[in-house]
């Protein structure tokens, strides 16, 4: 039976006996949100004491306030306590773009050895609490990746690259006698590492499979695990026969293998057990590797900021083992591929061509989404939070004829939108993503960003081009955004400079209020820091105030991308400077 108005507002409101019984916090612990039916009863009363001028309870349908001590009367004798708290959650914080390649190391690439640790260490002395990498997929070798981390050869699998070969010996797994010769490059070549370090990932992924013990036991462990071999046991199917065959791509396998007949695949795996079982026992290394580093970062409050391409490359295990997930035609060539119309980045737009097929998206959806829910428990299990590149692809996506030479052939087309990500938020619960909403930004794709909770990007390097409503300016981030100086895709903030037009350099100099004898790469970072946005990330590049010979990708090109790497000059605990100087900049604009 409902309460009268004048009963409910009995119960709720405080006597002056029960405020002199029990302290006001307890007291008012409790506020009630009112039903729709406001003129018949108050269902339930919470109190909430976060403005300390104000004591109110509010209407769930109409949003009226109603004091609780009547005006004039005192106030409690801890009222000066009543201090707002700030949400965790919206803890201000910076971090530090550097993908794992760009260390230093003996053998012409960064690894997941010795130098991520010291790169932790130092991370942590200069404030910063984020860690972005690109994406940790293999680089593919086919195709003119040229090592390109967002044309991998599988979506799930882990660059077995960056294998610390130390590590192995630290596991037994390698003698120390047997690791190469140093080699002194300032820059990756990929070939050449491949050729030096793949025999021996090899032969220590061996001796892991004929060993007994521990680590042979937590390879079998990893090797059983579901969520692991959903994808593990394609991507290592798919990796034999390509080593077989060594052709351009998938489409020109023997009919048998292409549509992955089951006496075709039993046949490969007869003759090449022992390739499939080194291919397994590898991406057990990588992952045991990652994720001790993973865990070390953890230990020192850093979190890991993963990148998800939005699409797979085409010779790939995702496509050949999830044919109907693609928009191929019955001879499994892409009818349509992926790419931008003209922006930023290119003035023709980007062709991603047959090496990005689109997702048929309606036959995802029939399929519940799984393809992706497996993807993102993935990058669940890797990262603490990763950014999707390309992410307005959700909402409306670029779709060009897989003959078509230009990009700007192509229309838009509808994206899956919010049913996508109701399917993973049921399956995985909430996921922290950071959205790339970069380029050609239309009102579905903002819309689709604010129902998932995500924060968007702005780039400080894109804002003084225009007018002052240039959403890449300060004065108009917001707070739920990530804020770069530049992202991988841009020159460094010293290359940037040097480049850009007189008037906008003007434009540069009178926002920040400096003068042409300032260093821009720490100015450029100071106004990042002073953004009200919660997330700032700095590449490394504008850190060390370097040019444009150590941008790391300039898009639309295929050749010379992805190779940036430290001085083998540069340790970290040279760099004790430059931690003091941020960290000093972190404290003022509250971002420790």
């Amino acid at each position: 039976m409902a309460m009268s108005m004048s009963m409910a507002m009995a119960m709720a409101m405080p006597n002056s006996q029960s405020l002199k019984a029990s302290p006001v916090r307890n007291l008012y612990s409790e506020l009630v949100y009112v039903s729709s039916s406001v003129k018949s009863a108050f269902s339930r009363l919470r109190f909430q004491a976060k403005a300390p001028m104000n004591f109110t309870c509010r209407l769930k349908s109409n949003s009226v306030y109603e004091d609780l001590p009547a005006v004039g009367e005192d106030l409690p004798p801890d009222y000066e306590e009543w201090i707002p708290k700030k949400d965790p959650k919206d803890r201000r914080r910076a971090g530090i773009l550097l993908h794992p390649t760009s260390f230093r190391g003996p053998y012409g690439i960064g690894d997941l050895g010795e130098e991520a640790y010291r790169f932790l260490d130092w991370l942590q002395e200069t404030g910063c609490s984020v860690w972005q990498v690109l994406p940790l997929v293999p680089p593919g070798r086919k195709g003119n990746e040229d090592g390109s981390p967002y044309s991998g050869q599988d979506a799930n699998c882990g660059n077995t690259l960056l294998i610390s070969l130390e590590e192995l010996v630290k596991d037994g797994l390698l003698m120390k006698e047997e690791l190469p010769k140093p080699v002194d490059a300032d820059r990756v070549d990929f070939s050449t590492v491949a050729n030096i370090k793949d025999p021996l990932i090899a032969k220590a992924a061996e001796r892991l499979i004929l060993s007994e013990g521990e680590l042979k036991n937590q390879f079998e462990d990893f090797c059983r695990d579901p969520e692991i071999s959903s994808w593990l046991e394609d991507a290592a199917y798919f990796a034999a026969i390509d080593e077989t065959l060594n052709t351009i791509s998938w489409y020109d396998w023997p009919e048998p293998l292409k549509n992955r007949h089951l006496s075709a695949l039993e046949e490969i795996y007869q003759s090449k057990r022992d390739f499939i079982n080194i291919f397994l026992a590898q991406q057990f290394l990588f992952e045991r590797q990652w994720q001790k580093l993973h865990n070390y970062a953890k230990m020192k409050g850093i979190k890991v900021m993963g990148d998800m391409p939005i699409y797979v490359g085409y010779h790939s295990a995702d496509v050949w083992a999830n044919k109907k997930q693609f928009l191929l035609n019955r001879r499994g060539f892409p009818l349509l591929v992926s790419g931008v119309p003209p922006d930023a980045f290119s003035e023709t737009g980007q062709l991603w061509g047959r090496w990005c097929p689109l997702y048929d998206w309606k036959a995802m959806e029939r399929d519940g989404f799984s393809w992706w829910i497996r993807r993102i428990q993935r990058a669940q299990n890797l990262y603490d939070e990763f950014r999707i590149d390309h992410f307005r692809g959700f909402a409306g996506y670029w779709a060009v004829p897989s003959e078509a030479k230009f990009a700007m052939d192509g229309r838009w087309k509808v994206g899956p939108g919010k049913s996508l990500f109701d399917a993973i938020f049921r399956a995985v619960g909430k996921i922290k993503i950071i959205a790339e909403d970069l380029g050609v930004i239309t009102e579905d794709v903002v819309q689709l960003r604010k129902y998932i909770g995500a924060p968007g990007m702005a780039v400080l390097q894109f804002g003084f081009g225009s007018d002052a409503d240039n959403p890449h300016l300060p004065h108009n981030h917001e707070q739920n955004e990530v804020v770069y100086t530049g992202t991988h895709d841009n020159d460094t903030t010293r290359g940037w400079w040097d480049i850009i037009e007189q008037e906008e350099k003007s434009n540069v100099l009178k926002y920040l209020k400096i003068t042409g004898e300032d260093d821009i790469s720490w100015a450029l970072m100071q106004a990042a820091l002073t953004s009200v946005a919660q997330t700032v990330i700095i590449p490394m590049q504008d850190v060390l105030q370097l040019g444009s010979s150590a941008r790391m990708n300039i898009p639309a090109t295929q050749f010379g991308n992805w190779s940036w790497r430290l001085l083998s000059s540069t340790t970290f605990d040279e760099l004790e400077p430059e931690a003091k100087k941020l960290r000093d900049m972190l404290s003022v604009y509250g971002r420790l």
